[in-house]
């Protein structure tokens, strides 16, 4: 097997095992098919196997590629790392920063508040990698994170920014004409609006104290976000961050003296990217501007001005 491998064929593989198929790679790599099966012919030759059968779904991976695609994955991740660094200017304020955060917090918090970083810094782009799983920081695939749970390896930094409180919420319209729950054993009369099979989300649940379970649910899903926007359509009752709730005036808490909980936020970086000038800026300012907008929904005073790094 030839160890010097051109990393341009590795990034082919890469893109026919994530699509199935050398058009769909070519595509997505912004090259000609004929390129990418080129590609694909030099490095099986050089690994001395084949790598891809085809099949009527298009080209399967080999046991031999399979095992092949985290490493190649691995090599894409930091690449785009080692871009983003190279592309940034050595000051602070120009480059680009990718953050990694979930689809609530990606849709409903971030915008906010990266509306005045973006403004002050035109040569700041920002990347989001909207997901629910845990982006692993230590693989470079995102530069910060923004989690609820305060991360345990060793080599990432953690800034608190508070707790996020949590509550029942509910279209005005959708409790003029159900009527306003007024204990928990009301709730189920209620069209309630709560998560699928999510392991960690289905046990909230406990919070009801075993009056409300999965059953009482009457739409399930575990996307966050469908679950807001079930609220916001007056479709019934469901949990939300309350920072979000108190953007808009027709969504009024359920049960606040009852039901109310938090979870712990945390602005998370690598220890080797925290002193990179517009990492640094990034965080400075989420971690300056995040406590009020994850508690209130909105910006804190004399935020107009992105918090520069020194």
């Amino acid at each position: 097997m030839n160890s010097r491998i051109d990393w341009a064929l590795w990034r082919s593989f890469l893109a026919v095992a994530e699509t199935g198929s050398l058009s769909a790679a070519a595509r997505a790599l912004g090259l000609t098919q004929p390129t990418v099966g080129r590609h694909i012919d030099t490095l099986e030759s050089a690994v001395g196997q084949t790598l891809f059968l085809r099949t009527p779904q298009g080209l399967g991976l080999t046991e031999a590629a399979a095992a092949l695609v985290p490493e190649a994955r691995a090599m894409q991740l930091t690449a785009d790392s080692l871009a983003r660094r190279a592309a940034s200017a050595p000051e602070a304020g120009a480059g680009t920063v990718r953050i990694a955060a979930s689809h609530v917090v990606g849709a409903e918090v971030l915008p906010t508040a990266l509306a005045p970083l973006l403004a002050a810094h035109p040569g700041l782009a920002v990347e989001l990698a909207l997901s629910n799983d845990s982006a692993d920081l230590l693989r470079r695939e995102a530069d910060l994170a923004i989690r609820m749970a305060r991360p345990a390896q060793g080599r990432l930094v953690a800034r608190r920014l508070g707790d996020v409180p949590l509550g029942l919420f509910a279209h005005r319209a959708y409790l003029d004409g159900a009527g306003r729950p007024e204990s928990m054993t009301d709730l189920k009369a209620h069209v309630l609006i709560g998560p699928d099979g999510d392991p960690a989300a289905l046990a909230g649940l406990e919070a009801f104290g075993g009056v409300i379970g999965r059953s009482d649910l009457r739409l399930r899903t575990d996307s966050e976000a469908a679950q807001i926007a079930s609220i916001r359509a007056r479709l019934g009752i469901g949990v939300m961050h309350a920072g979000i709730a108190a953007r808009d005036p027709l969504l009024e808490p359920v049960l606040p003296d009852l039901l109310n909980w938090s979870l712990d936020a945390w602005l998370v970086l690598h220890d080797d990217l925290r002193r990179l000038p517009m990492v640094r800026l990034v965080a400075d300012h989420l971690s300056t501007v995040l406590p009020a907008v994850l508690r209130s929904g909105v910006l804190p005073p004399h935020s107009g001005v992105a918090v520069r790094a020194t």
